[in-house]
């Protein structure tokens, strides 16, 4: 028996990284995974990673997925994304909001098309597609919404600040990860009585994914600073699954929320380190 047997899940980003290991371990688990990206064949992105690749590795399992190509940044893509989930497997029960969009620059320099489409993927398509999905898990009083974030949603506090490494370019994305974890907190007051979980978790540690590594945050997999991408997965399982009373409204990061779960024994970073706990959300 698996966590997620007979359950429908749509996973955005799933073509490489973090999303890519969320959607074969949800479908190990049993749960049928639509996988959206908008990388179909290997090549077709700069990047290693594919749809093609995540659907193959799930079906050597013996599991089952179903690729769809989707721009999230289009709120039409977004409505053709549920709507194709639903007529292949039925209505969504799961939905992991992974996808994200990320140009390390600084505000100064920040073309506004780019601004505009980042904010469209990394934030306002979890609304859309939080609300499409709604209209699924609200009438059967069930459901679970899982926002991706990051340690970027922590800012760098008040100044004066001698130490400038870290105007790296990053507050657009820092930004984008914050609201997220206000809107996760946002949504779970408002559908709370209606039996549907929303839940926002970070990595502990940064994880090594072509994009991590592209933007030199890691060194490669084998970086001591690293995290697993399996840790990220497990951490988005445990809250699909557990109950609602347990989990819903939690801002949390992976190591800490497998770690209080007992899915870990040992854990450290962010949420762990107490010197260091997280962003304001993460402790409320």
């Amino acid at each position: 028996m698996g966590k997620l047997d007979g359950r429908v899940v749509v996973v955005t980003g799933a073509s490489r990284g973090i999303g890519a290991e969320v959607a074969k371990l949800f479908a190990a688990e049993g749960g049928a995974v639509v996988c959206a990206a908008r990388t179909l064949h290997e090549g077709d992105h700069p990047l290693a990673g594919s749809l093609e690749k995540t659907i193959a590795d799930i079906r050597a399992g013996g599991h089952e997925a179903t690729a769809v190509t989707a721009n999230i940044a289009e709120a039409a893509d977004c409505e053709r994304l549920v709507r194709t989930a639903r007529a292949t497997y039925g209505p969504v029960d799961v939905l992991v909001n992974n996808a994200a969009l990320t140009y390390f620059l600084p505000v100064k320099d920040f073309p506004a098309g780019k601004w505009m489409r980042s904010w469209a993927v990394n934030f306002h398509a979890a609304f859309l597609l939080s609300q499409l999905v709604l209209q699924d898990m609200i009438p059967r009083r069930r459901g679970s919404i899982v926002n991706i974030s990051s340690g970027a949603a922590i800012g760098p506090g008040r100044g004066p600040y001698a130490d400038t490494s870290r105007g790296y370019g990053g507050t657009c994305y820092g930004a984008e990860k914050a609201a997220l974890e206000r809107f996760t907190q946002g949504l779970a007051e408002e559908v709370h009585a209606d039996g549907v979980s929303v839940t926002c978790v970070s990595p502990s540690q940064v994880v090594p994914t072509p994009g991590t590594v592209y933007h030199r945050l890691v060194n490669g997999p084998d970086d001591p600073r690293g995290e697993p991408p399996i840790l990220m997965a497990r951490a988005a399982l445990l809250l699909a699954t557990e109950p609602l009373a347990r989990v819903t409204g939690r801002v949390t990061y992976s190591q800490a929320i497998l770690h209080e779960f007992g899915w870990i024994d040992e854990a450290r970073g962010l949420g762990v380190d107490g010197g260091r706990m997280g962003s304001g959300y993460s402790r409320i």
